[in-house]
């Protein structure tokens, strides 16, 4: 008689520190969901919020989601799981569940960047605009061949200014006012309760989130990076739950 094998455990088993030390600072998309066709589109995985909600418990309340969105757009996708959050690449800081989003006292998108944008989205198939409250996003996910043409439309809009700066994300560009950044969104939340005195450990997918890895580590903490250090999203969410099980 063949004894029924058990599905391997996955093969990575990335360091953490105990959870009555540990702070969780992740990003949203690649991260705790996978990305899709369009912002509006992603899916949430059965079971994640559950995750989150024991992970926030066990870990004292040290979880944020820091994160390229508004605040609103997170709380839409995790009803339920009140927690901090970093949106807009740290522009906007929600530090403790419950209270408002500290004011945001920047430097407003030029209307005529966002019109010519609006424009350009509109004339090209596949293709999707995402304001910010100072910057915005375009997406070309579903039209590849827009990757050239949207980054000299962006970088036209900004020349002869140092207040904007274009980043590259995944199959989008994104104008976002200079020095802002997940690196900072991470060292805010890390001065104040119930972060602070705690190991950091940041999990993100793309080139936006390596701020927030360097800041974490520079802090004595952990930064991750999927594909890098778990395969997929998928994986990260297997182990965090894992972890969250095992605190």
């Amino acid at each position: 008689m063949t004894t029924p094998s058990h599905p391997a455990r996955p093969s990575f088993e990335q360091k953490a520190p105990p959870a009555r030390r540990a702070a969780f600072l992740l990003d949203f998309d690649g991260t705790l969901v996978d990305i899709a066709p369009t912002p509006d589109s992603v899916r949430v995985e059965p079971g994640l919020i559950d995750t989150l909600l024991h992970l926030k418990e066990v870990c004292g309340g040290a979880l944020a989601i820091v994160t390229g969105r508004p605040i609103a757009q997170i709380d839409h996708f995790l009803p339920g799981v009140a927690t901090a959050i970093a949106g807009e690449h740290g522009l906007t800081l929600r530090r403790h569940p419950g209270i408002p989003e500290e004011p945001v006292t920047a430097t407003p998108l030029p209307e005529e960047w966002l019109d010519q944008a609006r424009m350009l989205v509109a004339s090209t198939p596949n293709t999707a605009i995402e304001h910010k409250k100072a910057g915005l996003v375009l997406h070309y996910r579903g039209n590849p061949d827009a990757e050239h043409s949207f980054r000299t439309a962006i970088e036209t809009w900004l020349a002869g200014q140092d207040q904007f700066e274009i980043h590259p994300s995944k199959m989008a560009w994104e104008i976002r006012l200079a020095g802002i950044h997940k690196g900072k969104a991470v060292e805010a939340l890390m001065t104040q309760s119930p972060f602070a005195g705690r190991v950091p450990v940041f999990v993100g997918d793309d080139v936006t989130d390596m701020d927030g890895i360097r800041a974490a580590r520079a802090m004595g903490g952990y930064g991750y990076l999927i594909p890098d250090d778990f395969p997929t999203g998928h994986d990260f969410r297997t182990w965090l739950a894992r972890y969250g099980e095992n605190a």
